[in-house]
């Protein structure tokens, strides 16, 4: 009987019949791996870049010109925002009470350099991204609290090692990250050594600045000589806050080390978690209660005053002559106003005297934590609707505003490109807005 191909009706023998019966098993089992495998291919990221450059050319846009620095700017400047929205937040918030900041505060920067930072989860390692953002991290921190002092300790091979001393400008303490050989990892970490090497040497700071440790662990293991709890216990007795960043894994320890101690815990996923993780430890921290007790004669560890100096300037071409800090001939320097002592930058404490010497515009520009600015209001069109009729610029920078997107794009601005202060209505371009909001304590318009 012949059958024609295109029928439906075929006749076949048992052979035919399991060989059919098993080609279809075939089939429908290809066919359900293939489902299986589209419904599990875009959930399934392997790899943390996969999630940072996801089609990342579809967001390019080229401007009129045909060159891309325009949407490069816009980057920088939404992610600047970001990074200020978020902080500005976290310190503006209104809370049910008042805070009290500290705004002199002196911080131990703790790297792990053992050899589980020579990981590359993290492009191009551990070690060279943790370099990275520490000397960024360092930059920030400096400009954002200039009355502090900070240094840097390193913990491989079972100890701790001394990379920079408690110093106040932060060239010294970028001239020790600079030199990237002597800091190659290798070994074991120890937290306990660690800790106890800054917590060392921050019992002579007085209980009115703020004590800090700052710890960037990429291990899943410590190498201690005793018992980390006791070091633990003297960090809470010493009034001393650990954060620590981890780049593996959470461990217990670290932990309770920041729980017990009123600090910050973090585990970064990727590159910019592990950004935005140490940035949020730029701002100064609110000052834990401290009980006040009344009477005669009783202590009060919170300092409500205290002293300073406001050291004179020497010029270049001064005679030259040895500081107290150093023991270096040089010109230029700082006099203590008390025992008229050469010291080398300020802020610093007298070496003979023992005076905290700050400058002026130091401690005016500290007053941005506990004096913020209110925040500007974001004008969303391009239309001048200011009370200023003539104002076409900046008022701080008279960098003119663009009057289109494409122009805000070429010129590296955001499309929202002017803020406007709520109190004397003038407009201020995104760059000046996240200046006045991270370092003044006062619009330059209006003075409030």
């Amino acid at each position: 009987m012949d059958v024609d191909s295109d029928s439906d009706i075929s006749i076949f023998d048992d052979d035919n019949e399991n060989s059919r019966n098993k080609t279809k098993g075939k089939g429908k089992t290809t066919d359900k791996r293939k489902k299986d495998k589209g419904k599990r291919k875009p959930k399934d990221q392997a790899y943390t870049w996969e999630a940072n450059y996801t089609r990342s050319w579809e967001t390019v846009q080229e401007d009129e010109a045909g060159s891309l620095q325009g949407a490069v700017e816009d980057w920088i400047a939404r992610g600047r925002r970001k990074r200020h929205a978020h902080c500005f937040q976290s310190k503006n918030s209104a809370p049910s009470t008042a805070i009290r900041r500290t705004i002199i505060r002196h911080l131990v920067l703790i790297i792990d350099l053992s050899s589980s930072m020579m990981d590359r989860d993290m492009r191009p390692t551990r070690f060279g991204l943790t370099l990275q953002y520490a000397r960024e991290f360092i930059l920030e921190w400096f400009d954002q609290n200039p009355l502090g002092q900070m240094g840097v300790v390193g913990m491989r091979a079972g100890v701790g090692e001394r990379v920079a001393e408690m110093s106040g400008n932060p060239q010294d303490v970028l001239k020790a990250l600079s030199d990237r050989h002597k800091l190659e990892p290798t070994g074991d970490p120890s937290l306990q050594n660690a800790i106890e090497m800054a917590r060392n040497s921050m019992n002579h700071l007085p209980t009115h600045s703020a004590r800090e440790i700052l710890i960037i662990f990429g291990s899943l293991t410590t190498c201690d000589p005793g018992n980390i709890h006791d070091t633990l216990a003297e960090c809470i007795k010493n009034r001393i806050q650990i954060s620590v960043v981890a780049l593996a894994a959470e461990m217990k320890i670290c932990r309770e080390l920041c729980d017990k101690t009123g600090g910050q815990f973090g585990v970064a996923l990727n590159e910019g978690h592990y950004k935005d993780l140490l940035f949020e430890l730029v701002p100064p921290p609110a000052q834990r209660t401290v009980s006040r007790a009344t009477g005669p004669g009783a202590p009060n560890p919170a300092a409500d005053l205290m002293m300073m100096g406001f050291p004179t300037r020497l010029p270049d071409s001064s005679p030259p002559s040895l500081c107290v800090c150093h023991s270096d001939l040089r010109s230029d320097g700082f006099l203590c106003p008390r025992c008229l002592s050469k010291v080398c930058d300020v802020p610093t404490d007298c070496d003979v005297c023992g005076l905290m010497i700050v400058s002026s515009p130091h401690l005016a520009r500290s007053y941005h934590h506990l004096f913020p600015v209110k925040p500007y209001v974001a004008i969303t069109t391009f239309d001048n609707q200011s009370s200023q009729p003539d104002q076409q610029a900046c008022h701080a920078c008279a960098r003119p505003f663009p009057t289109t997107v494409a122009q805000s794009t070429a010129e590296g601005m955001s499309p929202i490109g002017r803020y406007r202060c709520p109190e004397c209505q003038q407009d201020f371009c995104s760059d000046c807005d996240v200046y006045i909001q991270n370092h003044l304590h006062c619009c330059p318009g209006c003075g409030k």
